[in-house]
């Protein structure tokens, strides 16, 4: 989903009112995740779906704080979304958290009765990063909002349910 290529995605977003989407977002690169979650909190309220944002350090600990809700007495989310925003930097440090967040939220997405969005951007430098938060690619916060609508309609029907 890098280009706005999908004009599918925002046909046919379910209303969902009974929702609840629960947001894990990084205090790493603050300005771009705030924005990426604004975009998701647009598309949650206009839907009608509720939702919760858990901060954590790094998009490392991301996976690490989606289960450890998913297993806790909180109110079940129909879905998760996982934002974070990994910079390339001089080291392969970059490679090292790019692949276990993705692995990590594979590993949920198996594991888990429940669909984990996958909002972590992963790009050369901030330029890139600002052209996913409503610049020439998109708002990838808002198709992340999108996409968690559409898999807790799928979900449900699936399972038989509402």
């Amino acid at each position: 989903m890098a280009t706005k290529g999908n004009t599918a995605l925002n046909e046919g977003i379910p209303q969902l009112k009974d929702a609840f989407v629960v947001m894990v977002k990084t205090e790493w690169n603050a300005a771009i995740i705030n924005k990426l979650e604004a975009g998701a909190k647009k598309i949650f309220k206009a839907q009608g779906i509720k939702f919760k944002t858990i901060t954590v350090p790094g998009a490392f600990e991301i996976p690490f704080a989606i289960k450890t809700y998913a297993e806790s007495e909180q109110p079940a989310a129909d879905a998760f979304i996982a934002f974070g925003t990994v910079i390339r930097g001089d080291t392969p440090h970059f490679d090292y958290v790019c692949k276990a967040v993705t692995d990590g939220v594979v590993s949920l997405n198996l594991t888990l009765d429940t669909p984990v969005i996958f909002g972590v951007l992963t790009v050369e430098n901030e330029q890139q990063a600002l052209e996913r938060v409503g610049g020439k690619h998109g708002h990838k916060g808002e198709e992340a909002a999108v996409t968690a609508a559409k898999m807790i309609e799928l979900t449900r029907k699936l399972r038989g349910g509402k």
